[in-house]
């Protein structure tokens, strides 16, 4: 009886999670009379309108309208640019520090791990706006190193915790059993250390991915429109209480941008789970 009760509950909890996805990714290929229709919402399943505007059930006018017409793709382009060095930075700078915090035996490495705490507890939003008048005023506003810059400091309290935990799982005896061999302490760190830690290194990367891939505070206030990632962009679709916006070029992007992190998760669920664990045992 409890067995059917948690199949039950995992299927129920499976489409109540899964629908708001799967309902946005239907209607992306509806026309806005039948995705967003007051009169009949089950318009947007047989899709009335669109046959009447296109001849068929289904179009896709909105991702062509968002991805060539508004020009989505160079906010996918921006998004990969801005997603990948900040993964790659805060990964060479996060797994120095940590090896170096984890090894050390000086009080100040909790210090320091306490002082990053406070830093990834703040609101991003905090931090940002202390970014924006110097970088005004040195007219590098609205590039992307720029962003890049920020999502890193902003990140880098985040990877150093995470790899800290990991390389304090590994027998410091690797490291000694690697300098009585002849090794220096950074080529029994690159020889040694590393290869082991690429779980730790891979687990951090994916969040560090993910960060920054969903940002939308940071990206929103230091990008200029020409420059845009793809969360501001979809926003932008919307448009404002003065301008009009086209909400299926909206839908559209949103699944363009949901699709990626689907697959990504996927790929890599068994990663990010071992990470979270970590996460709290040593948090």
């Amino acid at each position: 009886m409890l067995t059917y009760f948690s199949v039950g509950f995992v299927i129920l909890w499976l489409i109540i999670a899964s629908f708001p996805f799967l309902w946005t990714l239907w209607g992306s290929f509806k026309v806005q009379a039948d995705f967003f229709s007051r009169a009949d919402w089950t318009n947007a399943l047989y899709g009335v309108f669109t046959q009447q505007e296109t001849g068929g059930a289904f179009t896709t006018q909105a991702y062509s309208g968002a991805w060539i017409d508004e020009e989505f793709w160079k906010a996918v382009v921006n998004t990969s640019i801005v997603v990948f060095f900040t993964v790659v930075i805060s990964l060479t700078f996060g797994t120095l520090g940590g090896y170096a915090l984890a090894r050390s035996g000086f009080r100040y490495a909790f210090w320091l791990l306490m002082l990053a705490l406070v830093f990834r507890a703040m609101p991003h939003i905090t931090l940002v706006s202390g970014y924006l008048l110097p970088f005004f005023e040195w007219n590098i506003w609205g590039i992307l190193p720029t962003t890049i810059i920020v999502l890193v400091a902003i990140n880098q309290p985040f990877t150093l915790w995470m790899l800290h935990s990991f390389f304090k799982n590994i027998p410091k005896d690797l490291d000694e059993s690697a300098m009585v061999d002849g090794c220096t302490r950074f080529q029994a760190f690159r020889y040694v250390i590393i290869p082991v830690m690429w779980p730790g290194v891979i687990t951090t990367g994916l969040f560090s991915f993910l960060l920054a891939y969903n940002d939308f505070a940071v990206t929103a206030m230091l990008l200029s429109s020409e420059n845009q990632t793809m969360i501001p962009a979809v926003v932008s679709f919307l448009g404002t209480t003065q301008e009009q916006g086209n909400v299926m070029f909206a839908v559209a992007s949103v699944v363009s941008a949901t699709v990626p992190l689907f697959i990504l998760v996927l790929f890599f669920q068994r990663q990010i789970v071992s990470g979270l664990t970590a996460g709290a045992v040593k948090g």
